[in-house]
């Protein structure tokens, strides 16, 4: 990131061409396989709005599956941009059911796309989305998967999942910085959105014409998050690719839930339904446990946890993501010990 790249700049131009067929063979595909690497600016939500308003025709309907906040932030998304949408809610603790969305599709005709969080980081719950992506395909709609937390940490073949739309993010499991989100998308599909953008600066089809016609974002991109990526990506490869990260990242959430049973957390979710991206953990029971106090104590010792987005029950949040290893999860488990005797409730949780 301390090289000063031009925008305009053949280098420059070369990196990001290179992170776009990088990001495809990531997902198992190519340009020769029919899918496309875009680009665009901002976080991962600016990502993920770029597809919901570019692609849902104007006269559509979008179905989204919903069952922790991410999902929740997808409908207000299509909500404030006037798209007619269908939720399809589920509890925090309970994965979609492909069933539930194949009758919500029968029942409904003017759905035309459908779009789902695989890993949905409120609690770390996994959705099927190779269930969920049959049942849509075979109806004919369209298919956005939200991979904002698992892609490049668990291996996705967007092909084989008969994935149209694919949004993750710079600063998850790839391992960069924050600066822009890549959508992996069908071409002929993505060519099919002539007109439905409700965006001017994040038209994804738009975007997709101007890194195709010379290599450049239409607007000033985020060059140093680019050539941190660019060196994340070597990482990733250097590291064994996808299978070894995810293999690193399951080693991580194993030690953690063991540390934390031992320490007498307990996890929300059943073990069947848990990711190895991040796990959730009750408050304790005890009078003297304070999650603002027990967040400020870990963080003086340099240990960032976060905060619970459960709507009913009080819990918190431990990402095994990221350069972390074994080792940090142990330093943490210890830290997490400290804390508790400091605050006085170590002793019955």
């Amino acid at each position: 990131m301390l090289h000063d790249a031009g925008s305009w700049h053949y280098e420059f131009n070369a990196t990001v061409a290179s992170i776009r067929e990088r990001l495809l063979a990531l997902a198992g595909t190519s340009q020769d396989g029919g899918y496309e690497a875009v680009l665009m600016q901002g976080s991962g939500t600016f990502g993920l709005e770029s597809v919901i308003t570019s692609t849902v025709p104007r006269d559509g309907r979008l179905l989204i599956v919903a069952n922790g906040a991410y999902g929740e932030r997808s409908i207000k998304i299509a909500e404030t941009a006037a798209i007619d949408v269908v939720p399809l809610r589920y509890p925090e603790d309970t994965p979609a059911n492909p069933e539930d969305v194949r009758q919500t599709i029968a029942g409904d005709s003017k759905i035309t796309s459908v779009e789902i969080v695989h890993c949905e980081t409120t609690t770390g719950l996994l959705n099927p989305i190779e269930a969920v992506g049959r049942v849509v395909h075979e109806a004919g709609r369209s298919y956005i998967v939200d991979a904002m937390s698992s892609f490049g940490g668990i291996p996705i073949d967007v092909a084989a999942l008969d994935i149209d739309y694919l949004i993750s993010s710079a600063n998850k499991c790839i391992e960069g910085v924050p600066g822009f989100s890549f959508v992996i998308a069908r071409r002929d599909a993505l060519l099919s959105c002539e007109g439905h953008a409700r965006s001017f600066s994040l038209n994804l089809l738009d975007q997709w014409r101007g890194l195709e016609n010379n290599g450049q974002f239409r607007f000033t991109p985020p060059t140093h998050s680019m050539l941190a990526f660019s060196q994340a990506l070597n990482e990733l490869e250097q590291e064994g690719g996808i299978e070894a990260r995810a293999a690193r990242y399951g080693r991580n959430h194993e030690t953690l839930l063991a540390g934390m049973r031992e320490l007498g957390f307990k996890q929300h979710l059943r073990p069947e339904v848990q990711s190895y991206i991040i796990t959730s953990f009750h408050y304790p029971a005890h009078p003297k446990f304070d999650f603002g106090e027990f967040y400020r104590l870990l963080a003086d010792r340099g240990m960032i946890i976060y905060p619970g987005k459960l709507a009913q029950q009080p819990c918190f949040r431990i990402a095994n993501i990221g350069r972390l290893f074994e080792a940090d999860i142990r330093q943490l488990l210890d830290a997490i010990e400290d804390v508790m005797l400091e605050m006085g409730c170590a002793n019955e949780r």
